[in-house]
């Protein structure tokens, strides 16, 4: 049998290793317990709080399948789009050139890059024999459906 004094001793270093894990400063044993449960309560909190930002980054990533950034200003006779992404997109150019040609957007100058990430910067203009005539959002609808429509495309060819 265990003597009473021995169980006192294992109990007395269990609280110690309690109050050490806890970051407690209590000196008896019930303060001990009580730092122990607010500090399992912070802890669930945070668990819950961790839990809530996973499932809105789930929730943002189903959205937004690449992690795209996607600008579209207005000048004085065009747009300035830029579109960014830190990853390499193979073939998403040609998918966002077909979108401007849609659009009867003329790209007047543009800069690409595409070894490790990929990045547009173009400046269109609307072409002269256009009817209608067109706003930054509806170019950023069309370059943003481009990329829906090639993220869809590499995902149905993997």
């Amino acid at each position: 049998m265990v003597s009473r004094e021995h169980k006192r001793a294992a109990l007395h270093e269990k609280l110690q290793l309690l109050r050490s894990i806890t970051n407690s400063h209590a000196v008896n044993k019930t303060t001990i317990i009580v730092d122990a449960s607010k500090y399992i309560e912070e802890l669930k909190q945070k668990v819950e709080r961790l839990n809530q930002d996973i499932s809105a980054a789930q929730t943002s990533n189903d959205q937004n399948p690449l992690p795209m950034q996607v600008t579209v200003e207005t000048l004085e006779k065009g747009f300035l789009i830029n579109v960014f992404s830190e990853k390499n997109c193979p073939g998403l150019l040609v998918s966002l050139l077909e979108a401007f040609e849609e659009l009867g957007l003329n790209i007047l100058e543009a800069r690409v890059s595409c070894t490790d990430s990929f990045r547009l910067q173009a400046v269109g203009g609307e072409n002269e024999e256009q009817s209608e005539s067109i706003n930054a959002q509806v170019v950023k609808q069309a370059v943003l459906q481009a990329i829906k429509n090639w993220s869809e495309g590499t995902d149905q060819q993997e």
